[in-house]
């Protein structure tokens, strides 16, 4: 199972489009476009999750600044999240 990170997203992009994109190159078990929590739009980024490592490799490879309405997308896997430090709360 591969995570992929999907950078610089058009924000007129679906995540049904996104999707559809990378099903060119295998299967794709799920597509999460990350919105701002304040305004619920789209911060331009997002995660594709594919369940076969070759085939995923290959996406990133191909899509790898792929032009979408004039934007060339950033691809590549994603790094595991890194443990924040708790917030002050005042």
């Amino acid at each position: 199972m591969t995570q992929i990170y999907v950078g610089n997203i058009p924000f007129t992009q679906t995540e049904e489009e996104l999707r559809r994109l990378f099903e060119q190159y295998g299967q794709v078990t799920s597509v999460n476009m990350i919105n701002d929590r304040e305004t619920g739009r789209q911060r331009g980024f997002g995660f594709v999750e594919m369940p076969n490592d070759d085939e995923a490799d290959e996406a990133i490879k191909k899509l790898e600044n792929y032009e979408i309405d004039g934007r060339h997308i950033c691809v590549n896997e994603a790094r595991p999240k890194e443990p924040r430090p708790p917030r002050d709360t005042w």
